[in-house]
């Protein structure tokens, strides 16, 4: 566990009661992980989203961020981290797509260091803004275009691609160390599915698909 923070606890619901509903819920759906689940309940969700929006932070959906962005729902951040996390030895990790921080969050309590790019400039500074004060300091952030990764960083053990596109970027499985994995939706808008992309010891890329899913676009550039 990397966490050296102190978390708002919340109250009602945002409390411990409505954290461990949710947990529950990720388990019936499928999310084994002990280390996922409880940084799922240890993460305080109710300060990545909007204040009007804080009463539906512990319940299992998808909800707005502003800019035609989205704080993804649990059991996906929670799936997509097992997936990750999975081959084990995890420690550096690239995140296209830092959005509200919260998948960011997750990654940054169970790696050494997360490496997020966002293409949204007001995105990213609110999440760098809120990352420090709820005392990540094992993440850095990137303003910049996520199809390109952030090469000068690289080899990753681990990279979590937090938008959907057709294609896998070409730049990002070659940003992948031996041994690392991909995780990032693939497909047409809609119908995507969790491809995993895995680097064996050798330099080989084996791919795997899992769940169904429906994210926003990855899109090219910076806004």
């Amino acid at each position: 566990m990397i966490g050296r923070h102190h978390h708002s606890r919340g109250l009602g619901v945002t409390s411990d009661n409505a954290r461990q509903r949710l947990v529950r819920e990720l388990q019936q759906q499928g999310v084994t992980d002990p280390a996922v689940l409880e940084v799922i309940a240890r993460v305080p969700r109710h300060e990545f989203v909007e204040e009007a929006l804080r009463y539906r932070a512990y319940i299992n959906t998808a909800l707005p961020i502003g800019q035609a962005q989205t704080i993804s729902q649990p059991y996906v951040v929670a799936l997509m981290t097992q997936l990750l996390m999975a081959p084990g030895k995890i420690r550096k990790v690239l995140e296209i797509g830092t959005g509200s921080g919260y998948q960011t969050a997750v990654l940054a309590e169970l790696v050494s260091t997360v490496f997020s790019v966002e293409r949204l400039r007001e995105l990213s500074r609110v999440a760098r803004e809120r990352l420090e004060r709820l005392g990540y300091h094992n993440v850095l952030f990137n303003y910049g275009d996520g199809m390109k990764g952030w090469a000068s960083q690289a080899p990753y053990d681990g990279i979590l691609v937090t938008a959907g596109a057709a294609e896998v970027p070409p730049a990002l499985p070659e940003q992948l160390g031996p041994g690392g994995r991909l995780v990032m939706p693939v497909g047409p808008s809609g119908a995507q599915v969790l491809l995993c992309i895995d680097r064996t010891l050798d330099g080989r890329l084996i791919r795997s698909q899992t769940a169904n899913v429906s994210f926003v676009p990855l899109l090219a550039g910076r806004a």
